[in-house]
């Protein structure tokens, strides 16, 4: 049996739910495992704010989201991510590991809310939340390179 403080919460997507905006997942073999072995439990902050998938691509813009056609779905991101916290908090999850660069989910780096591409400086409205209760965030990206 794994102790539950090295449970750790991982986006849905990496471990081949299609939940991201275009309706594709971004499948890590390695985060799979990790769920497979029950030592992490996934979860779509977008699709527990009651977002669509396929949904409108959203980008955060000072402290707000905003899909591509200018609608603002912080209210939906902010809902999404407190109960993905609730989540965590019930699984005893110290531990997050989400997808790099999104609006939910980036750590470190966030698109900059022009949909060009352009990355800045920030973190995901989940990940904020994950760290304001001291659960350690690291991207997908960061973890594959700790081999």
């Amino acid at each position: 049996m794994i102790k539950s403080s090295n449970m750790i919460i991982v986006s849905a997507c990496l471990t081949g739910v299609n939940c991201k905006w275009n309706g594709k997942s971004k499948s890590c073999q390695k985060i799979m495992e990790l769920v497979k072995n029950g030592k992490a439990i996934p979860v779509c902050p977008e699709q527990l704010g009651g977002l669509a998938t396929p949904r409108s691509p959203s980008e955060q813009r000072e402290d707000k989201v905003f899909t591509k056609d200018g609608i603002d779905v912080t209210m939906q991101f902010e809902r999404g991510a407190k109960k993905a916290l609730e989540m965590a908090k019930n699984n005893h999850c110290n531990k997050a590991i989400l997808k790099a660069r999104s609006p939910s989910c980036g750590c470190g780096k966030i698109y900059d809310g022009t949909f060009s591409g352009k990355v800045v400086d920030g973190d995901g409205i989940f990940t904020k939340i994950l760290k304001n209760n001291n659960i350690e965030v690291i991207t997908e990206e960061e973890y594959l390179s700790l081999d």
